[in-house]
């Protein structure tokens, strides 16, 4: 029992430790694209008879949050694309404001596992005046008793 804390703990510190590491940034943006790994399943184990290791699938909570204290942001554009880079859905049909230390919420339940391992997100922001970027994440979750996993995924900006 204390390996696994263990193992759990350390998991969670890299995890946690990544995320903050990758969204360090101090220039300001009027606007961005940016992309976001999300996994709608892991695979782990062994292969089984059919040439496949296990699939676990996870609940996916993309969070976009405006961390300038002073301006609104606005997110015109959330696509959401399978492995092989199809696209399956607009998740923001239209443009939303999202106020001054707000939070934006998207959600893919656990069933839908349609994205695949190398599914993501394509996020497009803009601002009237040069903000401070949102912080974009895909919290990942399964959380059965007995034996859960959460892990966290960050958003990059893509070259204009």
């Amino acid at each position: 029992m204390r390996a696994n804390w263990v193992t759990f703990m350390a998991l969670s510190l890299l995890c946690f430790c990544g995320s903050a590491v990758a969204q360090v940034s101090t220039t300001k943006s009027s606007g961005q694209t940016l992309y976001l790994p999300i996994y709608s399943h892991i695979w782990h184990g062994d292969f089984d008879r059919t040439g496949e290791p296990a699939k676990t699938l996870v609940s996916i909570s993309v969070s976009i949050r405006n961390t300038d204290p002073a301006n609104a942001i606005r997110v015109s554009s959330a696509q959401y694309y399978d492995t092989n880079g199809r696209k399956l859905k607009e998740y923001v049909p239209s443009p939303r404001a999202i106020a001054p230390m707000a939070t934006y919420e998207l959600f893919i339940q656990r069933s839908d596992d349609s994205g695949g391992s190398g599914a993501n997100f394509l996020i497009s922001w803009s601002s009237e005046a040069p903000v401070n970027p949102p912080i974009v994440e895909g919290v990942h979750a399964n959380l059965p008793a007995g034996r859960s996993i959460v892990f966290t995924t960050s958003a990059r900006p893509l070259a204009p």
